[in-house]
């Protein structure tokens, strides 16, 4: 299932085999690929022409054009719904000069060094949390004052875990 806000409206868009779900309800919907970015929508006898201008993976943001209008587009899955439960969706947003643990778990791996460099995105280290490898990206960039853990160690949620400069 995914999450889109299209205008501050939220719809739940989802598909079970050949059924298109729009908040829940069945739709008569059929799409047609025109170019690498453009599409030709028909929802419920409606049409659509939908062009992909602009697209932010990570804050699962898209710019379109639907005939002719921009619009702001924003899509989420079921994962990133964990995330936000998980309280690691926080991680992406403001510059910190301190990394925490979203939540308890084992440091399976640190991916840096003291005073190395690194950039938004980059992975810090691997937590394993509730079964699941999480990669713990840096949220800005920075660079690595101080690693507080250690491989195999276990955290607690808000542990310190890496301060930056």
């Amino acid at each position: 299932m995914l999450r889109i806000t299209l205008n501050q409206q939220e719809y739940l868009f989802d598909k079970k085999a050949e059924t298109v779900l729009l908040n829940g309800k069945p739709v008569n919907a059929d799409v047609v690929k025109l170019d690498k970015n453009k599409f030709h929508v028909i929802i419920n006898h409606s049409s659509f022409t939908i062009e992909l201008l602009v697209k932010d993976e990570n804050a699962k943001n898209q710019t379109i054009l639907v005939n002719g209008q921009k619009q702001s587009v924003e899509i989420k899955d079921k994962y990133d719904d964990l995330l936000k439960q998980l309280g690691m969706d926080k991680l992406m947003g403001n510059k910190a000069n301190l990394l925490k643990a979203p939540m308890p778990g084992l440091v399976l791996k640190v991916l840096v060094t003291e005073g190395q460099a690194v950039k938004k995105g980059d992975g810090l280290l691997v937590l394993e949390a509730m079964k699941m490898e999480n990669i713990i990206k840096a949220a800005s960039d920075g660079i690595i004052k101080k690693i507080h853990i250690e491989e195999k160690n276990t955290v607690d949620k808000n542990q310190k875990m890496i301060e930056f400069e």
